[in-house]
C-alpha cells in the first residue's frame, strides 16, 4: 500500500515537473536571429544567386521580423506607408500569449525560406527549432508561430507585386556588337548580362530608380590623352605595378578581399566549374553582425540594425543597375586585351554585367552611411566577414573607411575605371542619405536619447 502511495506520488511530482518546464517562457537572443541571417545567407550562397537578387532575399525577411517588434517596442515605428505601397500588418491577438522576439524570428526564417531555392534546407533549421519550442511552452509557440506566419504572409503577398517575377520573363539582354563602347561578354565564361530589368523594381525608399542617376562617365575614346583612354590606362598601369609585388601586394590583398563575386567560373582542362562566395551585400550584412555583436545589441536593435541596412542595399542595387544598363559600357578587360596586351588578366573575374558605375562602390557607400547613422561615426571594428573564404581579417576605424577600401578595391582587381569607383561610392551614399532621411524607424523620445 505504502508503495503504491509512494508510486502515485513519483508520478505526479513528474507531472508537475513537466508542467513547470512547459510554463518557462521561451528566450531568443540576438543570436538566434544572427543564426537565421546566417542560414539563409549559407542558402543563398549555395543557390547562387545574383547581387541584385540577393539583395531583395536579405531585405523582405527583415522587414517582416522588424514590422512585429515594432507591435511590441514603442521604440521602434512601423514602416507602413513609409516603403513603397507597403501597409500595416495585422494585429495581434492581445489575448494570446505571443512571444513577439519569437513571432519575429519565425517570420524571418518563413519568408526567407519562400526567397531561396533550397526550401529543404532551411526546413531542416527550422523544424530543429520548431521542435524544440514546442517542448519548452506550446501555447507560446504556437500563438507565436501563427502571428508570425500571418506577418510573414502579408510581407509575401507585397513582395510578390514588386515587379520581380514579371522581370523574370522578359528578353535577355541584347549585346551590342557594331558600338566598340559598348558592353561586351567576358572571360573566361562569357556570361550574359544579369539583370539587365532590375531597374524595373519597385524600390523600397527612393523616389524611383532614376533618383540618383549619376553624372554619365567620361566620353568613349581610344584617342591617346583623352580622358576616357587616361582612365583605361590607369587600371592596366596599376595592375601591372601591384601584381609585380607577388604575396606582399596590399593593393591585391584588398581587391581579394573585397571581390564577393557569387560565381566564379574556374577552368581546369575540359571542366569548368564555379567556387562560390558571398554577395557584396551578404559581406555588409556581415558588417553589421559585426557591429551588433561589439555593441551588445538587444534583440530588437539587431532586427534594426539589419532592416535599415539591408533596405538601403537593396535601393542601391535598383538605382546602379538603373546605370549600369542605360550607360552599358565596356570592361577594362575588353579593351586591354583588343589594344594593349591580349594576355592581360585583371586580379580578379570580371562580373557578368556592364561596367558603369560600380556595384561594390554604390552599396558599399549605401550601407556604410546606414550603419554609420545605426552605430555612430568613426566606429572601428575587425571585418572577419571573409574569413570562411580564407581570407585574413582587415580592421576599419569606421564604416566610411571600409566603404573607401571596397570602392577602390574595384580597381585594384583590374574590373573598374575610376570614375566608376569614385562616382559610385558617391552615389550610394547620396542614396543612403536619403533614406536614412525619410525613414523614420525610431521613435523622436528614442532619438532624442541617442
Amino acid at each position: 500500500m505504502i508503495k503504491k502511495e509512494i508510486g502515485v506520488l513519483l508520478i505526479v511530482l513528474t507531472l508537475f515537473s513537466c508542467n513547470q518546464r512547459e510554463a518557462q517562457p521561451i528566450v531568443i537572443s540576438p543570436e538566434d536571429y544572427h543564426n537565421s541571417v546566417d542560414k539563409i545567407t549559407e542558402i543563398m550562397i549555395h543557390d547562387i544567386f545574383s547581387p541584385p537578387v540577393a539583395s531583395r532575399i536579405f531585405a523582405y525577411p527583415n522587414i517582416a521580423a522588424y514590422e512585429i517588434i515594432a507591435q511590441n517596442n514603442p521604440s521602434y515605428v512601423s514602416l507602413a506607408t513609409q516603403l513603397t505601397d507597403f501597409t500595416e500588418i495585422p494585429q495581434p491577438d492581445a489575448s494570446l500569449p505571443i512571444n513577439y522576439t519569437l513571432a519575429a524570428l519565425i517570420a524571418h526564417m518563413d519568408l526567407g525560406k519562400k526567397l531561396i531555392f533550397s526550401e529543404q534546407d532551411i526546413e531542416v533549421y527550422q523544424d530543429s527549432l520548431y521542435t524544440r519550442w514546442n517542448a519548452q511552452n506550446a501555447p507560446e509557440f504556437r500563438a507565436s508561430k501563427d502571428y508570425g506566419l500571418q506577418v510573414a504572409n502579408h510581407v509575401a503577398e507585397w513582395m510578390n507585386a514588386d515587379n520581380y517575377n514579371q522581370t523574370r520573363t522578359m528578353p535577355k539582354f541584347t549585346v551590342d556588337t557594331k558600338d566598340p563602347s559598348r558592353w561586351q561578354p567576358t572571360p573566361p565564361a562569357y556570361m550574359p548580362g544579369i539583370e539587365p530589368h532590375w531597374n524595373k523594381i519597385r524600390p523600397f525608399v527612393i523616389d524611383s530608380a532614376a533618383q540618383f542617376k549619376p553624372a554619365p562617365p567620361p566620353a568613349f575614346s581610344m584617342e591617346k590623352g583623352s580622358d576616357f583612354h587616361k582612365e583605361l590606362l590607369e587600371v592596366y598601369d596599376i595592375s601591372i605595378e601591384i601584381t609585380k609585388k607577388g604575396d606582399s601586394s596590399e593593393e591585391v590583398a584588398i581587391a581579394q578581399f573585397w571581390d564577393c563575386n557569387p560565381y566564379v567560373s574556374v577552368t581546369r582542362g575540359h571542366l569548368m566549374f564555379a567556387t562560390k562566395k558571398i554577395t557584396p551585400g551578404a559581406h555588409w550584412i556581415g558588417i553589421t553582425k559585426i557591429a551588433c555583436r561589439k555593441t551588445n545589441s538587444d534583440f530588437d536593435k539587431t532586427v534594426f540594425a539589419y532592416t535599415k541596412t539591408s533596405i538601403a542595399i537593396a535601393d542601391a542595387f535598383i538605382s546602379c543597375w538603373d546605370e549600369k544598363y542605360r550607360s552599358n559600357l565596356i570592361r577594362p578587360e575588353t579593351l586591354i586585351n583588343q589594344y594593349i596586351d591580349e594576355d592581360w588578366k585583371p586580379v580578379l573575374q570580371t562580373p557578368p554585367f556592364p561596367e558603369y558605375t560600380s556595384g561594390h562602390s554604390v552599396v558599399s557607400g549605401a550601407a556604410s552611411v546606414a550603419l554609420t547613422d545605426i552605430f555612430g561615426d568613426n566606429f572601428s571594428f575587425d571585418d572577419d566577414t571573409e574569413v570562411a573564404y580564407d581570407l585574413p581579417i582587415r580592421s576599419f576605424s569606421s564604416f566610411t573607411q571600409a566603404a573607401d577600401e571596397a570602392a577602390i578595391s574595384r580597381m585594384y582587381g583590374g574590373i573598374h575605371y575610376r570614375a566608376a569607383v569614385d562616382i559610385g561610392v558617391k552615389q550610394g551614399r547620396d542614396l543612403g542619405k536619403f533614406v536614412v532621411a525619410n525613414l523614420k524607424m525610431k521613435t523622436e523620445e528614442t532619438l532624442a536619447s541617442n
